[in-house]
């Protein structure tokens, strides 16, 4: 049975923050609704409210015509409302069955033991029901990530959901198994049930969605029929002014090999290669885009270019001198800039104020610091000049990193990155949690850099984003290079193909240079 959901005036605040503020929104039984919003739009807040994990300040949930309070997620799966997280919660060794049932196992007669044969069963009956297709024997370990997340929608529907919240539910997965999962979504509203659908990807909201509620600083800025809008105007919704989707590029014109990369292996602690033998060129006035599923190498090859990690074997050349063993701090003053996948860990202190982590990298360096001595007046200025053109809020200098947004903690690294004036950047996912008016920004200024001769090695989980941009795009899966193509030729289909470490075809071949 189908059910009905109503969020009446929540309010959900958190010590100086209103992180939902007086939000409705209205799921038809049956539908598909998609949540969109920017990172810290209040979206993951709002579904925590409804899933029991948070209590609302204000307002209530109300569920086929009654209102409920949940005080935990049991209280929300009894009322049929399950939750699939963006991190997934499965035990590896464990199979898929018993996963599945894990909590709720089938009892042997006597209720002592699981009755495996019988969760066996009772899994493959309902796997084949909604058409998912997975073995209930294997181990999760041993499946793909798509598998993982039917798994996790499975579990959900074991325990009796009929309203159903998928948490950035593409985030991890290729372009093949976004089309799989959007057809799984399909089958379920067939059969009744109801699906919402947290997502800060415009196209995606217009493609899996019946209706589209976005949310903007907390508040619900608009509700729409998927039919009568279009990416534009939901972008407009999130950001309130208009924005420019479509990133515009001239041709490039490449000079020197600025970053030579040759060779490269990297292992983990458990001497397992991460990185094998990859080889990366990037030139002056180009940018060169790797794509892949996060986890398949890209943070250990960025880590090794940038001097966060020493390579195990092979060599890295910046600006035709060798960096294999030089510092990170060597490498910033040789004009090696970077925008890390993990602000909060690599990209700022997060209890500093602004003015100190303007400083950061730079605190060796004229003109912040001379004879040992930082410029503390000139570094306030600098900090300052980040936050007027990047758009920081608050703009106020004195503020703690740990209090901006994450957008905003983004945007000012991206500033502080690109005032050094570098001869390479190293931006791996730029524009994560920022929104689509920073993103439009970013984007141009990273053009404007590469039309300056700078070189560009761009890492991005957002196919549209690296091959809008990239001048060559190499493809990263299981630690190595399967192909380095040209994003003008290359399909999506290929380039999902290869992103799950298949070779497409040779119809014609994408496939361009790579040296």
């Amino acid at each position: 049975m189908s059910r009905a959901v109503h969020l009446d005036g929540i309010t959900k605040r958190f010590p100086g923050v209103v992180a939902n503020d007086n939000v409705d929104l209205t799921i038809e039984p049956g539908s598909i609704h998609a949540l969109l919003g920017e990172n810290g739009a209040g979206k993951t807040t709002l579904m925590n409210v409804l899933y029991g994990l948070y209590e609302p300040t204000e307002g209530r949930v109300v569920v086929d015509g009654q209102p409920c309070e949940f005080d935990s997620p049991r209280d929300a799966i009894e009322n049929g409302i399950g939750m699939i997280h963006q991190h997934f919660m499965l035990v590896d060794t464990l199979s898929i069955a018993e996963n599945i049932v894990l909590g709720n196992e089938p009892k042997k007669w006597g209720g002592l033991a699981m009755d495996s044969d019988r969760a066996v069963r009772e899994v493959r009956e309902l796997s084949d029901r909604y058409g998912f297709d997975v073995d209930p024997n294997a181990l999760v370990e041993d499946v793909s990530v798509g598998v993982q997340q039917r798994v996790e929608i499975l579990k959900a529907l074991y325990r009796g959901a009929d309203v159903l919240i998928l948490d950035e539910p593409t985030a991890v997965l290729t372009p093949q198994e976004i089309g799989d999962l959007l057809s799984v979504l399909d089958e379920l509203t067939a059969q009744g049930k109801s699906i919402i659908f947290i997502t800060h990807k415009l196209g995606e909201a217009m493609e899996a969605a019946d209706q589209i509620t976005v949310l903007r600083d907390g508040k619900n800025v608009g509700s729409v029929d998927t039919d009568g809008t279009t990416r534009e105007e939901l972008a407009e919704l999130m950001v309130g002014r208009e924005v420019l989707l479509e990133t515009e590029t001239e041709p490039a014109d490449p000079g020197d090999v600025m970053l030579n990369v040759s060779g490269l292996r990297v292992t983990d602690e458990r001497g397992v290669d991460q990185v094998s033998g990859v080889d990366v060129v990037a030139r002056e006035g180009e940018v060169f885009g790797i794509a892949g599923v996060d986890g398949n190498g890209q943070s250990e090859l960025i880590g090794s270019i940038t001097g966060l990690t020493s390579p195990d074997e092979g060599s890295i050349s910046f600006g035709g001198t060798d960096v294999t063993k030089l510092s990170r701090r060597e490498r910033i003053e040789a004009g090696m800039a970077y925008i890390p996948e993990d602000r909060q860990v690599r990209g700022l202190v997060m209890e500093f104020d602004l003015v100190e982590n303007g400083l950061l990298g730079s605190q060796h360096s004229e003109p912040y610091a001379k004879d040992g001595r930082i410029d503390w007046n000139g570094t306030r200025i600098h900090a300052e000049e980040i936050i007027e053109e990047y758009d920081v809020r608050p703009p106020d200098a004195d503020a703690s990193a740990e209090s901006l947004s994450g957008g905003n903690q983004q945007k000012f690294i991206v500033g502080r990155e690109f005032a050094r004036d570098p001869s390479l950047v190293v931006a791996a996912h730029p524009t994560r949690g920022v929104d689509v008016g920073s993103i439009e920004f970013i984007h141009d200024r990273l053009l404007e850099l590469r039309a300056e001769g700078k070189a560009i090695v761009l890492v991005s989980s957002k196919l549209d984003e690296v091959q809008q941009l990239s001048d060559r795009l190499a493809v990263m899966y299981e630690g190595e290079i399967m192909d380095v193509v040209d994003p003008d030729r290359v399909t999506e289909e290929e380039l999902g193909l290869l992103m799950a470490g298949e070779y497409p075809e040779e119809t014609e071949s994408p496939r361009g240079e790579a040296q």
